[in-house]
């Protein structure tokens, strides 16, 4: 018996909020992405593994958000909590192999193919494995094309993302890129929903109209939704990561640009001149010296 599914139980609320988390997530990690540019070492690996973090907890908290609209008419739903845990540490572990290794190799051809590939793959991983966690009295079956091609719009966005990552340092064009990055998964997530199908068991019992799954989600977002509040106000609070501006920061104190480079302007009060020096101006204006 085929289950009758319903994906947006409360209409636009879910996927308009999912979105957003989506968007707050990958502008978060993006502005740390390129924050990290400017920094070295240990401060580096910080950088980028908080921006890894923020995007994978927005992406996560994205598909759970937009998962509570999603009902099965004829039998309940509940979550396995060890394998919705590990879908937010595998999206968490791959997102930040494909940062890491962006951040630390640059925008190079073969850094962001690898790193968008993994970062995808993760996106992908985190999907199909939050929905694996999905207890109810049935099976799931998908179709094979359009799995695919929500695979290859997470790879593609993934890669669309690092890229900007590591090319956009201002905040506004960062911002519209985490727009873009929303609308990516976003789509991916309903692309993949669209793959799928649900047979019950033929003694499936009817849902109640209680709001099991609701209860169960909402607390486990807590955490991941406090992170990303934690992280917005460290990213605002420092002035480099919202100008975006790696000039102004690494420039010194009395130094201007001249030529797309910096010089030492020094007063006119401290310039000495040497007494030898003056000495042959002197002489150099006598008349028997013309």
């Amino acid at each position: 018996m085929q289950g009758t599914v319903d994906g947006f139980t409360y209409g636009l609320v879910t996927p308009v909020t999912a979105f957003l988390m989506a968007c707050l997530g990958a502008a978060l990690g993006l502005r740390c992405t390129t924050r990290s540019l400017r920094t070295r070492g240990a401060s580096r690996a910080g950088w980028l593994a908080l921006g890894a973090t923020s995007i994978g907890s927005g992406i996560w908290t994205m598909h759970f958000i937009a998962m509570l609209g999603f009902t099965v008419q004829e039998a309940p739903v509940s979550y396995d909590r060890p394998l919705t845990y590990a879908s937010l540490a595998v999206g968490v572990g791959m997102v930040g192999v494909g940062i890491f290794l962006v951040g630390y190799r640059g925008a190079t051809r073969m850094a962001l193919v690898t790193g968008g590939t993994i970062t995808g793959l993760g996106v992908a991983s985190m999907h199909y494995l939050g929905m694996a966690g999905m207890n109810f009295e049935g099976l799931f079956e998908y179709d094979t094309l359009t799995v695919a091609l929500s695979v290859v719009i997470a790879v593609v966005a993934a890669t669309a993302a690092l890229w900007a990552a590591v090319s956009i340092h201002g905040f506004l064009p960062s911002l519209g890129a985490s727009v873009v990055m929303g609308v990516a998964v976003s789509g991916m997530h309903y692309t993949g929903m669209a793959a799928l199908q649900v047979h019950l068991h033929p003694d499936a019992v009817p849902a109640p109209p209680g709001e099991a799954a609701t209860s169960l989600l909402l607390p486990m977002m807590i955490g991941p939704g406090c992170f990303l509040l934690l992280a917005a106000v460290v990213v605002m609070i420092d002035p480099l990561v919202v100008s975006g501006g790696p000039g102004e920061a690494r420039r010194l104190p009395g130094q201007a640009a001249r030529g797309g480079g910096t010089v030492t302007s020094i007063p006119a009060q401290r310039r000495h001149t040497p007494p030898y020096a003056s000495a042959a101006r002197k002489a150099s204006r006598q008349p028997w010296n013309r």
